[in-house]
């Protein structure tokens, strides 16, 4: 997938549980996928179900301190793999600026701590 943000991205493991916010009729599904990277703009993971593009999920992102964080997220793009799983990128919808922050302090670490290994 082409690189398109704006923001460097963050690779963490974490898990994510979507339901989709745009079909009320929709049951409430939680969907287990495979974070690839988290920025302040968005996250990119891997998926067994077919998401629809510009279609808005609730998600519950644990992140690298064990917190979560309850965020909306719009689906932007996605690439189907050989495997028939999905490669989705989204962006965060209303993220509240506290969110923000955590994720911006863990990519100055991350940053730092790769430059500092670069140096070496």
């Amino acid at each position: 997938m082409e690189e398109k943000r704006d923001s460097r991205r963050i690779d963490l493991s974490a898990k994510l549980l979507i339901k989709n916010m745009n079909d009320a009729s929709a049951a409430a599904e939680e969907t287990e996928v495979e974070v690839l990277d988290v920025s302040k703009t968005g996250v990119g993971f891997i998926c067994d179900v077919p998401l629809a593009i510009g279609a808005v999920y609730e998600t519950n992102l644990k992140i690298w301190t064990d917190e979560v964080i309850h965020a909306f997220l719009k689906v932007v793009r996605i690439e189907q793999t050989k495997e028939e799983r999905y490669v989705c990128g989204t962006i965060f919808i209303g993220l509240p600026e506290l969110d923000a922050r955590r994720i911006g302090v863990y990519d100055l670490v991350d940053s730092i701590e790769e430059k500092a290994g670069s140096d070496v």
